[in-house]
């Protein structure tokens, strides 16, 4: 019985997609999972309650270099867990160093697909440098949840 109980922790912790202990940056598995959480937060506490959870550093909503950012379908950020300074802003003509219009392309992406991911580059809050970065994207009626990781 030991034997099974130690087998089954084992595969928990070693093979069933569970972070990392000690991983430096967060998984593409990490950033779904925190969108989903994040919605479901939405759903259960409204959208004050939660963009204020959202933005909280060292909150239940952000990891690492992880975090949640919640757009307006104008391209409003309403929440942005790494950076307070874009709270507010209209981010539809913003580009990423190589000159993308990143959140253009993913008003663009959220007005087509249920969810979706999205290359581009943004400063990462653990290194502090720009970086390639994969933001995954899930759209509900006025607004788009999205949480990414960057690319190593």
């Amino acid at each position: 019985m030991k034997v099974v109980k130690f087998a089954a922790v084992a595969g928990l912790v070693f093979g069933l997609g569970l972070p990392a202990f000690g991983a430096e940056y967060a998984s593409k598995d990490e950033a779904i999972a925190m969108v989903k959480k994040a919605i479901a937060f939405v759903g259960k506490e409204g959208s004050v309650k939660a963009y204020a959870a959202f933005d909280k550093k060292g909150g239940d909503f952000t990891d690492r270099d992880l975090y949640v950012v919640v757009y307006g379908n104008n391209g409003k950020v309403l929440s942005h867990g790494a950076n307070a300074k874009l709270i507010g802003k209209d981010m539809t003509d913003a580009q990423d160093v190589d000159g993308k219009y990143y959140v253009k392309e993913r008003l663009a992406l959220a007005a087509k697909k249920a969810e979706f991911w999205q290359d581009y580059k943004f400063t990462n809050p653990v290194s502090k440098k720009v970086e390639p970065k994969q933001m995954f994207c899930h759209p509900l009626p006025d607004t788009i949840v999205c949480a990414g990781v960057y690319k190593k």
